[in-house]
């Protein structure tokens, strides 16, 4: 599973951080960002969770 963040959509609500912090950080001004070596979604179960939880859509998840 691909991760991708729309940099220009997110707003920095931070709720991907808290639902999967395995996979999701903030950066210093608070947008998300992926931790290096999880752009595959690290295989965790939360993931979808955490896009969901996005309230703006900023996460695409891809299979393949």
């Amino acid at each position: 599973m691909g991760i991708t963040i729309d940099k220009d959509r997110c707003i920095g609500a931070g709720q991907c951080a808290l639902t999967a912090p395995e996979v999701f950080t903030q950066d210093d001004d608070g947008f998300s960002e992926l931790l290096p070596g999880h752009e595959d979604g690290a295989g965790s179960p939360l993931v979808r969770e955490a896009a969901r939880a996005c309230p703006v859509g900023a996460i695409r998840l891809s299979h393949g």
